[in-house]
Formats: C-alpha cells, structure tokens, sequence
C-alpha cells in the first residue's frame, strides 16, 4: 500500500473544539468541501463531483430526476469542458448548483434570470479571486507546475504521478465551498420573504 501525503484536503474552518449548534452553516461547509473532495477523489469528473457533494448536503431541488438530469448534463463538462483544459469543470458544477438552486424554468423569467447570474457572478468573482484564474490548465499550471492533455496516455498519467489526484480534488473543494457560501445567503433571503 503506498501511503500519499494529501496536501490539498480541505482544512475544517469550523470551530471543533467548542459546543456549537449541531448541523451549523460551519460544520456543513467543512462537510460540502470534504465531500466534494472525496468524491473527485473516488470517482474523477470535478463538475460532477462538486454537483454532487452540494446536492447531497443542501439539497438543492427536491425533484430527484431534475437533479439527475443536471447530474448527466455535468458528466462532459470535467478538465475544462471535455478535457480541453478551458473553464475549470469544478467552477461550472458550482455554477450548476446555483442554477439548480436559483435559476429559472421559463425563458420568460427575466427577474429570475438576473438574479440567478448575480449569484453565479460571486462564485464566479470568488473561484476566480482565489485561483487568479477560470482556466483549467492555468490552475493546473499554477498549482502542479504545468498542465496536462488527458487525451494523452502519457500525459494522464504523468498527472497521476504529479499528485494531480490531490490537487484538483482541493480545487473542487474550493469551487464547492465557495457555492454553498452563495447558497446559504439564497436560501436566507429567500426564508426573509
């Protein structure tokens, strides 16, 4: 068994070592970014994976075939919108919660669709803030020292040997906290009406 050093899993910002209120907002984003990790972790895909871990602890719709439909939609959009490297795959799955939370299902709903890119904007601003970047291969480049073609063999796994499985688990991490932020404010103005 190979024991890797993961560097990139997402440190608990909760406080831990007081009594809080259990399922507090804290405790649920330590929970939406662990999972986002794992779940890229295990099963590759970080628009996906991000979707997922969000849905599972926000529930963000309450119609499971809707969320299985966005669930499919997001499978094609990891590494940069089909392994191209473009919009980092994690940015979008947190979009895509957003939009499940928030977005509108008649192209008429104009108040809808303006406040629905408000939201996507501050995940968009706050990824972009943290990583200086939207691009996959420049946060790849930024944070393994170079970017990979996962269409090539050698290049996939040169991304394995390089602690790719780490890093871009930490972005989808990222990329989920920073959604559930947005999402949490949502659902607070929304309980205020």
């Amino acid at each position: 068994m190979v024991n890797i050093m993961l560097k990139h899993y997402p440190k608990e910002m909760a406080r831990y070592d007081i009594r809080s209120k259990p399922g507090s907002k804290e405790k649920i984003l330590d929970r939406v970014a662990k999972a986002a990790y794992d779940n890229d972790r295990a099963y590759e895909g970080c628009a996906r994976c991000v979707l997922a871990a969000l849905h599972h602890h926000l529930h963000l719709t309450d119609d499971e075939r809707e969320f299985k439909g966005a669930l499919k939609a997001s499978t094609g959009l990891a590494a940069g919108i089909a392994r191209k490297g473009e919009t980092c795959g994690a940015l979008i799955g947190a979009i895509m919660a957003v939009g499940l939370v928030e977005g509108t299902e008649h192209l008429d709903d104009f108040d809808g669709y303006v406040k629905t890119m408000e939201a996507a904007t501050k995940v968009f601003d706050e990824f972009k803030k943290h990583f200086g970047t939207v691009k996959c291969f420049e946060i790849q480049e930024k944070l393994l020292g170079r970017h990979y073609d996962f269409w090539k063999d050698e290049d996939a796994e040169a991304w394995y040997k390089d602690g790719g499985l780490d890093v871009c688990p930490g972005v989808c991490a990222i990329a989920a906290r920073i959604a559930a932020e947005v999402i949490f404010t949502l659902q607070k103005e929304e309980d205020k009406m």
